[in-house]
């Protein structure tokens, strides 16, 4: 019988094995992680605590395996500008930057930053008065809720965008206070909403009652690299999975290669 040579049979085999690797579902990442700035505010209401707690565990377990790396601090004064550039990503849970960090977030974001904001983290009306942080939410400032916290039947706005494809049209999301913006983001040509609050809703509320109006509860801004979920309020946002999902989804989407600041 004919041998062959034992190059010729080195080469056939890394031939073949790289054959059967261009058709490898998986993408193994060799780049190194990116790196997240999770934010929270200790003092908040206690509702608001408890999602930042259990936000701060649903997200570690993201990170599993290097997954990502990242940080945690309760204010972003005390970190320097310098230092806020070398994160990819920040994301607030229900906590603003405070007055005196007001002038580095806005640097970073208006270079290439990447930010998720959940519910309180958008609270912005006349008292805090802040007009790039409505010129970068692409909406007026809060206008009402409801209350108590409930659970509410809402509507993907689209299912081409990669946080919502893979969802289905309507779905129940655990209880939580959901805020209305006025004017409406939607209003904004350089913002897409992604999920909102369906109208069959109405009237939103027991002891404040919300009746009409449109009410959108995820979206993003095109101008920056971002996206804000309302959800945020107390200790069920995370029971749930498909609402599970839709934070992975929005995490996912932020974190990739393709939104990384340049």
């Amino acid at each position: 019988m004919k041998r062959f040579p034992l190059i010729l049979i080195l080469c056939l085999s890394t031939f073949i094995a790289q054959a059967q690797q261009s058709d490898y579902p998986a993408d193994y990442a060799k780049a190194p992680r990116f790196r997240t700035l999770f934010c929270y505010d200790p003092s908040a209401e206690s509702a608001h605590v408890e999602f930042d707690k259990q936000a701060l565990r649903f997200f570690h377990k993201l990170s599993y395996g290097e997954g990502y790396l990242y940080d945690i601090c309760t204010t972003l004064d005390s970190i320097s500008e310098e230092k806020l550039m070398t994160y990819d990503l920040i994301v607030m849970l229900n906590a603003l930057p405070s007055r005196a960090s007001r002038a580095k977030f806005e640097h970073y974001m208006e270079n290439g930053g990447g930010w998720i904001g959940f519910h309180a983290s958008a609270f912005n009306n006349e008292q805090t008065n802040w007009p790039w942080f409505n010129q970068f939410l692409g909406c007026g400032p809060f206008y009402c809720n409801n209350w108590p916290p409930q659970a509410a039947l809402v509507e993907c706005d689209t299912n081409t965008h990669p946080v919502t494809r893979n969802l289905p049209h309507e779905f129940v999301i655990p209880a939580s206070e959901y805020y209305q913006w006025n004017p409406s983001p939607r209003l904004s040509t350089h913002v897409e909403v992604l999920v909102s609050l369906s109208p069959r809703n109405y009237p939103l509320g027991i002891k404040d009652i919300v009746r009409h109006g449109d009410f959108p509860l995820v979206w993003t801004n095109t101008r920056y690299r971002m996206i804000y979920l309302n959800m945020g309020h107390g200790d069920e946002c995370f029971s749930d999975a498909t609402q599970n999902l839709l934070f992975t989804n929005a995490f996912s989407w932020m974190s990739g290669c393709q939104n990384k600041k340049q």
